[in-house]
């Protein structure tokens, strides 16, 4: 029996504010443009239908303002989560993640960091080098039991970034 469809939505946070006061590198904020970037991804993820079911964090204050700011301006419902191991890890915590989600989620939506977010997204699906701007989301499909998610098993099925959504949305 095949598990019905999932979409993994890979969001790296908006741009961060390096001219702000904060200590370490995880305390960074977003600039205005990060939070305008992050309102447009939110937006145009409640428009396509695509809200997410569970929203998957790193707790850094650039990524979790991200998801949160998002999730606010697309009306979304969807519990948010902090995942203190998505700040510096590898795919491989991310894919963890993936395996430990309830098969009653059909969308998650991980907000998170470059290179991580990239690499993961080639690690699922078979390899590449994949441009990805702050606040770009991409949307991967899936089509097994989260406990099997891993290397070549989704499917990149769009990228879209600030720049192309502001371009057509606004």
């Amino acid at each position: 029996m095949t598990a019905s469809p999932k979409t993994i939505l890979m969001l790296r946070h908006g741009k961060s504010d390096w001219q702000a006061a904060y200590g370490a590198d995880h305390e960074r904020p977003l600039a205005a443009r990060g939070r305008r970037a992050s309102r447009l991804v939110g937006r145009w993820v409640e428009r396509t239908g695509l809200t997410p079911d569970l929203v998957l964090t790193s707790d850094a204050v650039r990524a979790r303002t991200t998801a949160e700011l998002a999730a606010a301006a697309g009306g979304w419902g969807s519990p948010i989560r902090l995942e203190p191991g998505f700040y510096g890890e590898s795919p491989a915590a991310l894919v963890g993640a993936l395996r430990g989600l309830d098969e009653g989620v059909r969308t998650v939506l991980l907000a998170g960091h470059y290179p991580t977010w990239p690499e993961t997204i080639a690690r699922l699906t078979g390899g590449g080098r994949i441009r990805f701007p702050t606040a770009a989301l991409a949307g991967l499909g899936y089509a097994g039991a989260w406990r099997d998610v891993g290397g070549r098993s989704c499917e990149l099925l769009w990228l879209v970034t600030p720049k192309l959504l502001a371009a057509v949305m606004e």
